[in-house]
């Protein structure tokens, strides 16, 4: 899993003035809101600072978030505003927490996990048809995986599968082979164009555009699958009776949970009756890739491109793979924002993403940064796992002292 990138996390129509909305991404509780001032969204790691409460689970007041244990007010920066207990009182420099750039477009919301300032931040995923109310009409929905994201967006960009397991619905078990691909890239994404022989066409399709002729000789489809980094991707097929371009993002909630928001556009079939069944059809080709990706092994994709074997019609997976690598080795895996702590009965994981906050004020970065350090042994400790009792508990160091000296050391937290 990366940071640095922006993440849909949730369709814009789903988080309403006054409620609270808990998502969880990259292992990382986040809780969003939106502003009664303005109607914009803000995006907060989901972790009260005093005692670790949700604030999912709080009230929006003006702007602020409240908390629901002991009343601390959060800014949209992430700032601690009042602390009721003690109104007299001075608020901790310390006291505030991680809050994320958000934009919303394209009928999702967006959120930045990472640091890297403005300029340098990868550009969100061109999903511009999405804005076309007039050529094409939408239906959305979510879908929960058991798998790897990776695993899920690389199924997602397979031509080559489509005749196998989409048999009947798409692809044509008796035309199975790929030809040459048409192929786009930049450093963010690769899309990878190509014609297909169709199947017979079903149900109401069918019923629209009845075919008896000879199957395989069917007039060719134009069908062009995309990838965007680090978890986005666009099916786009020409069918005879209008254009079909299915959006999702492969939101990452660990590495073993996925949760898929898709946004199905179609030109064909526009009024509200048809909905349903475009609806039912995504629905369909999901359940029937999920009975093949949930078996896969390894879950995880392998790091090394020689893991696995290749052939020609892998290529825009391959190069998946490919920048994928780029990006662990520039140090853009979550691996190293691992928090490790201590459960009942095993090691407990979690992570929280620096936001750009902590390069604007770096003097007050150490302040609430929980501290990787520990847990990096603890990660890359083999005797550490096998034996969890000879592992260090950590803990948290009450903010008492509005006053701190600057020498005050800074204590593991765990979350």
């Amino acid at each position: 899993m990366f940071k640095n990138f922006w993440y849909g996390v949730e369709f814009s129509s789903d988080v309403q003035v006054g409620s609270p909305k808990k998502v969880k991404v990259l292992g990382q509780q986040l809780v969003l809101y939106r502003k009664p001032s303005d109607g914009k969204v803000v995006a907060m790691s989901d972790l009260c600072v005093h005692r670790g409460a949700a604030l999912s689970e709080g009230t929006v007041k003006g702007d602020c978030i409240v908390c629901p244990y002991h009343g601390w007010e959060y800014s949209p920066e992430g700032e601690v505003q009042k602390i009721p207990a003690h109104p007299e009182k001075g608020i901790p420099r310390k006291a505030r927490i991680d809050a994320y750039p958000v934009v919303e477009k394209h009928m999702m919301i967006w959120v930045f996990m990472g640091d890297l300032p403005e300029e340098e931040r990868p550009p969100i995923p061109d999903w511009s048809a999405v804005d076309d109310t007039e050529t094409y009409r939408a239906v959305t929905g979510t879908f929960l995986w058991k798998s790897n994201y990776e695993r899920i967006l690389e199924n997602g960009v397979d031509i080559a599968h489509t005749p196998f397991v989409h048999a009947g619905s798409f692809g044509n078990p008796d035309k199975p082979e790929v030809p040459e691909f048409e192929v786009e890239t930049s450093p963010w994404h690769c899309k990878a164009s190509v014609k297909l022989n169709p199947p017979k066409p079903q149900g109401i399709w069918g019923k629209m555009n009845p075919d008896k002729g000879d199957l395989l000789n069917r007039p060719l489809v134009p069908v062009s699958t995309t990838w965007w980094l680090p978890n986005a991707i666009l099916l786009e097929v020409d069918l005879p009776m209008g254009k079909l371009k299915i959006f999702d993002v492969n939101i990452p909630i660990d590495e073993e949970t996925t949760l898929v928001k898709f946004i199905a556009l179609r030109t064909f079939f526009k009024g509200k009756w048809a909905d349903k069944d475009a609806r039912r059809r995504v629905f369909k080709v999901l359940k029937q890739d999920e009975a093949v990706v949930d078996t896969v092994r390894p879950e995880l994709l392998p790091f090394d491109l020689s893991d696995e074997l290749h052939v020609k019609s892998d290529y825009n997976q391959v190069l998946y793979r490919r920048r994928r690598r780029e990006l662990i080795e520039a140090g853009w895996s979550v691996e190293g924002n691992t928090i490790v702590g201590e459960g009942t009965s095993a090691r407990v994981e979690a992570r929280v993403i620096p936001s750009p906050i902590r390069r604007e004020v770096p003097e007050l970065a150490s302040a609430w940064n929980f501290k990787e350090v520990r847990s990096r042994q603890l990660l890359e400790s083999e005797a550490a796992r096998r034996t969890p009792t000879s592992t260090p508990t950590t803990q948290a160091t009450p903010d008492v002292d509005d006053d701190e000296p600057e020498s005050m050391p800074t204590t593991e937290v765990t979350v």
